[in-house]
């Protein structure tokens, strides 16, 4: 377990070839902040490396999955500073944990708890198995912070739910309730919030005592497709984002968020 003492917002159990790995700073929602980000890049290279590990178990602490990324820092940015390295919208830190993500020849189970938004719905969706609470809230609101869905959601969705319907969704920021969400196809199950873990939990332990190679080679085959799609959306999503953190709706959608008041936006 040594190898895992570092992280601090992620905490990692591992029993009979089932890692659990929760998002652990419940205090602030599981918000995802600078150090956050950092440790959801690297958590997919040491469970790679983890002979004891068959399979994953993802889940959040508290009654939240997570509500994304820190939209709070983001107000405190001063207004038109360029992100730098290693922030929580840096390119190359996203592109990393989504093909990390998809690399994981191990398959992900992902019990999400309680909403899940942003960023933290993204990583979710990229799972390979997903159950959800039944009134838990799923979504990519990108567009309420004036924000284009550039972190992944806008290559998962449409492959979960159809363009037209996943169109729909990412440009209005919808946030759908757990049951429906299955009824459409962008989760597995969704089930009452007492037994999301446990449903969750009894697959992830099947696949974990399955037939290693068969399972994770199944997984890989079908993940060249989710690949591709990767390969040809992220890279334009994520620079839009990126032109987007310089536009006066972002500033106005954080700092409505930070006066807790609804945003007036003007399309510049």
């Amino acid at each position: 377990m040594h190898r895992y003492d570092h992280y601090q917002h992620l905490k990692i159990e591992v029993e009979g070839k089932l890692a659990t790995v929760t998002l652990n700073r419940p205090e602030a929602r599981n918000a995802i902040n600078q150090r956050f980000i950092h440790e959801l890049r690297s958590i997919w290279i040491d469970l790679a490396d983890d002979q004891d590990v068959n399979a994953v178990l993802l889940t959040g602490a508290g009654d939240y999955f997570s509500v994304g990324g820190d939209v709070k820092a983001m107000s405190e940015r001063p207004g038109g500073d360029v992100l730098e390295e290693g922030e929580v919208h840096d390119p190359m830190v996203m592109r990393r944990i989504v093909n990390r993500i998809l690399e994981l020849d191990k398959p992900i189970v992902c019990a999400i708890n309680g909403d899940a938004a942003g960023l933290a719905c993204t990583i979710a969706l990229l799972c390979d198995i997903t159950v959800v609470s039944e009134m838990a809230r799923i979504g990519d609101p990108h567009v309420r912070v004036g924000l284009v869905a550039g972190d992944g959601g806008a290559a998962i969705w449409p492959l979960l739910v159809g363009v037209n319907r996943a169109k729909e969704c990412l440009m209005r920021g919808t946030m759908i309730r757990g049951a429906e969400a299955e009824r459409i196809g962008l989760v597995n199950y969704s089930v009452p919030k007492a037994e999301v873990l446990e449903k969750a939990r009894a697959i992830a332990v099947e696949l974990a005592t399955g037939a290693t190679w068969a399972i994770r080679w199944t997984k890989l085959s079908v993940n060249k497709l989710l690949k591709e799609r990767v390969n040809l959306i992220l890279e334009t999503s994520m620079a839009l984002e990126q032109v987007t953190f310089e536009t006066a709706d972002h500033r106005e959608a954080t700092a409505a968020f930070a006066e807790k008041r609804k945003p007036v936006f003007i399309g510049s």
